[in-house]
């Protein structure tokens, strides 16, 4: 062997084993609060698959940890162990927070022109990145996507609501914000409860019913303990992914836009629609396989016009002025700005 080539190769042996290999990288763990269970429709078509999305988007640079069924933190308290730092990332239902994100309620006013949770979920995320009034309400998180249910129906235990007189006096479970107010004037009782305690409500008699998208039914098997089920001009309610400030500023601008990639629009509309608009089914599955009964009503067209008259549009223009006189005057531009995004 030439004498050149026997040197360069006992320099390259010196070079290896002076300098040791660069280890890679230690992934980022985040800490994920979920009050769902892991098992859950929405937890298994949208939490865990974008998780995984996260990970590739970021080549392995980031791994999300899920704590389910409020393990990390209760699912009310979920906005504030974010802010805190206790969790790094959660999944947040706005409905436990009246007033915290009182503009964005505008895609929860009832009996707006959408059917499908990913409809919802594209106007609010274009709502957010077009208002900084909505981006103001959100500013103590960083914030990754927004996404809505489809329209709530109304589930109820011991009778077919099948007009506004049989709803009248119903302890009904609804959100904060535009549900509750819906709920006042169609006659029936707001109940504020929070979702994993609801199945006992029910079972109970606490509650005769609630305003639910078919995720919740399947998620908290309500399937066990409801019978009825009617089609209503109910809100969509909505969701954030918060992240932790402080975490998210000390991940590098690669991770952030690596992360984004997978979230924002893109995000908002897979989550709707993977979390809500494909949950049906599996709910039907899951009551042919114990033997619950599915008894589902629609309005006819004359009734849901009186529910409409009653509870929709009364209500929208009660949240206008509600937010005028809170200092919002941009209200009426948002929600035309809704209206006109869902056309």
């Amino acid at each position: 062997m030439n004498k050149n080539i026997l040197i360069a190769l006992f320099i390259g042996i010196c070079l290896v084993l002076t300098f040791p290999l660069t280890a890679p990288a230690k992934a980022i763990t985040l800490r994920l609060a979920d009050q769902n269970s892991e098992v859950g429709w929405g937890p298994v078509h949208a939490l865990q698959p974008w998780a995984k999305q996260v990970e590739e988007a970021t080549k392995g640079q980031v791994k999300i940890q899920i704590y389910p069924s409020q393990t990390l933190c209760k699912g009310k308290d979920a906005w504030n162990a974010t802010k805190n730092g206790i969790a790094d990332i959660a999944w947040c239902f706005h409905g436990y927070w009246p007033g915290l994100t009182p503009l964005a309620d505008v895609i929860s006013l009832p009996a707006l022109p959408f059917t499908t949770a990913e409809e919802g979920s594209e106007v609010l995320w274009k709502l957010y990145e077009k208002f900084p009034s909505i981006q103001r309400e959100f500013q103590e998180n960083q914030i990754l996507m927004l996404w809505t249910s489809n329209p709530y129906m109304l589930i109820t235990t011991k009778k077919q609501v099948k007009t506004l007189e049989d709803i009248k006096g119903l302890k009904i479970r609804m959100t904060g914000g535009p549900p509750t107010d819906q709920m006042k004037a169609l006659g029936g009782v707001p109940m504020m409860i929070p979702m994993p305690d609801n199945y006992i409500a029910m079972q109970k008699g606490t509650i005769d019913g609630m305003g639910t998208p078919w995720e919740a039914v399947h998620g908290f098997r309500l399937y066990e303990v409801v019978e009825y089920y009617t089609d209503t001009p109910f809100p969509a309610v909505y969701f954030s992914m918060a992240v932790n400030k402080n975490k998210w500023n000390s991940l590098s601008k690669d991770v952030q836009d690596a992360i984004m990639s997978v979230s924002g629009l893109k995000g908002s509309k897979f989550w709707g629609r993977n979390f809500f608009d494909t949950a049906k089914d599996g709910v039907y599955e899951k009551a042919k396989e114990g033997g619950y009964e599915i008894n589902f009503y629609h309005l006819p067209d004359s009734e849901r016009a009186r529910w409409l008259e009653v509870g929709g549009k009364p209500i929208w223009n009660q949240w206008v002025n509600k937010m005028k006189n809170a200092g919002h005057p941009e209200a009426q531009e948002i929600l035309d700005a809704a209206l006109e995004m869902l056309q």
